[in-house]
């Protein structure tokens, strides 16, 4: 598997943990040798990560947390970081997020998350998502 399929693949097990509102399977994407950042819309800025899994175990843990699909997710490589640009589909609505990387051992964990309003994302095309099983 490419490290770019990789990638794609840690940004998806957030969006799946996310979505299953699933703490333990966040806690476990997130670095725990790395420091980390989380910006949620309309939060101001977290560091350090007892703050950013704090955010999210109150996050996952509301009954009206959101539902929250990605779209359009576009890798980024830089060595042993990587980051994704995605569009998240949340509520009917859209928001833009980078999504940021770093490789420990074998695995690519996050270090940071951000999130803001955006426009409906553009279609995507064929050619931006590589091809799975290669």
């Amino acid at each position: 598997m490419s490290q770019q399929v990789a990638v794609l693949f840690a940004n998806e097990a957030f969006y799946v943990a996310f979505a299953a509102c699933d703490y333990r399977a966040m806690d476990a994407l997130w670095s725990g040798r790395e420091r980390v950042s989380c910006i949620h819309p309309g939060w101001n800025a977290l560091a350090g990560r007892d703050a950013v899994m704090q955010s999210w175990r109150a996050i996952l843990a509301n009954p009206g947390a959101p539902r929250v699909g990605c779209r359009n997710a576009l890798v980024h490589m830089l060595d042993d970081t990587a980051y994704v640009v995605c569009y998240e589909a949340i509520d009917g609505g859209f928001l833009v997020a980078t999504n940021v990387f770093v490789r420990e051992g074998g695995d690519w964990m996050m270090v940071h998350h951000q999130a803001g309003a955006a426009p409906p994302p553009p279609p995507e095309q064929p050619d931006e998502r590589p091809d799975l099983l290669q």
